[in-house]
């Protein structure tokens, strides 16, 4: 094990230093392009300044026909197309791929200095992103880079979950992680076809109005399926520094269970989630987006605690330190979209 004095030194000599503390921009959506079709490519400049982050996908959902080509079109976009203020990610093969070295090699010697964020698939423990590092250390060092590229994990095995913690921790560029749910419920062994959401099996039951007709008229109520993963990466995130985010949808028709799902994962504390289609862009951004009569109403509150100590009543309810740590969350997700958003700005009345 390396001493934790050792944790901010370069990974390979010549290599940028490590970043002590993760940058929080705006993450509502991470979303998801084929740098294999041209026609996706030809849309990207008026996509660019509607997202927030664009990712490259190399992955899954390329065919393996396409692979080379999509990685020659992420080296095109990343080389032409004018990013401005949006992050620029990619989806790398995974670890256990043929494709894996080539896409890394490529990626960060050649376009190194545009790409933000790679995101590891199917990432099951520390020693994962302990390769990926080092890696990625020595080709930074290669290609000169100034500021290291950061990494985001992708949550699709029971062994990640277990592994959280350590994953969350292994190395200070560690970005985030993303649930998928299609290949952990495969995974896992759940009974479930849907990529994300809920299931109309996966219920409650309310007692029967009369124990003698138990098959009676009851009200029955659809559960989460991944109520407990988002939950417990969250917390494993929070808990390191570094930023959780819901990953696909994938039923693109049902965009009201979509931002049911979305709404879901921001109300337990993700910053964002995965847009694999134009429509559901609009939706992360207004879900990830705090409600304005929520923001002026936590400033409200801000502004009557004074010093934040204490505790006063405000239109009968009580509010206290706790209230005022929750407000600030509200409040300065609200400031940093306002800054990137004139519309939110404008909403929100900075």
């Amino acid at each position: 094990m390396r001493s934790a004095r050792d944790f901010f030194e370069p990974l390979a000599v010549g290599a940028p230093q490590p970043i002590r503390e993760i940058p929080v921009r705006p993450s509502r959506m991470i979303h998801f392009f084929p740098p294999s079709s041209e026609k996706m490519v030809a849309k990207l400049p008026a996509i660019v300044p509607t997202v927030d982050i664009l990712l490259g996908n190399l992955e899954d959902g390329v065919p393996v026909a396409d692979k080379e080509a999509a990685r020659e079109g992420l080296i095109q976009v990343g080389k032409t197309v004018d990013m401005g203020t949006t992050q620029f990610w990619t989806r790398l093969n995974s670890l256990d791929s043929p494709w894996f070295l080539d896409d890394i090699f490529r990626a960060v010697t050649e376009i190194g200095e545009q790409l933000d964020v790679v995101m590891i698939p199917k990432v099951e423990g520390p020693e994962d992103i302990h390769y990926v590092d080092r890696l990625l250390a020595q080709l930074e060092a290669r290609a000169g880079l100034a500021e290291p590229i950061l990494v985001h994990a992708l949550l699709e095995t029971a062994r990640g979950v277990a592994n959280l913690e350590a994953i969350c921790a292994a190395s200070p560029r560690m970005q985030g992680l993303s649930l998928g749910p299609a290949d952990l419920a495969a995974n896992r062994r759940m009974k479930t076809t849907r990529v994300g959401g809920g299931h109309p099996g996966y219920l409650v039951r309310a007692d029967p109005a009369d124990p003698d007709d138990i098959h009676g008229e009851r009200m029955t109520y659809q559960q989460d399926l991944w109520h407990y993963t988002t939950a417990r990466m969250v917390d494993a995130c929070v808990a390191n520094g570094i930023l959780p985010f819901y990953g696909p949808f994938g039923d693109i028709a049902d965009t009201v269970g979509c931002e049911d799902q979305f709404r879901n994962a921001y109300l337990l504390g993700c910053v964002g989630a995965w847009s694999l289609h134009p429509v559901q862009i609009d939706i992360a951004k207004r879900v990830f987006s705090p409600d304005p009569a929520e923001v002026a109403h936590a400033q409200r509150v801000i502004d009557a605690m004074g010093d934040g100590t204490g505790a006063i009543m405000l239109d009968g309810k009580m509010e206290d330190d706790a209230s005022v740590k929750q407000c600030q969350v509200v409040v300065e997700l609200a400031r940093s979209l306002a800054e990137r958003d004139p519309e939110l700005a404008e909403l929100y009345g900075f």
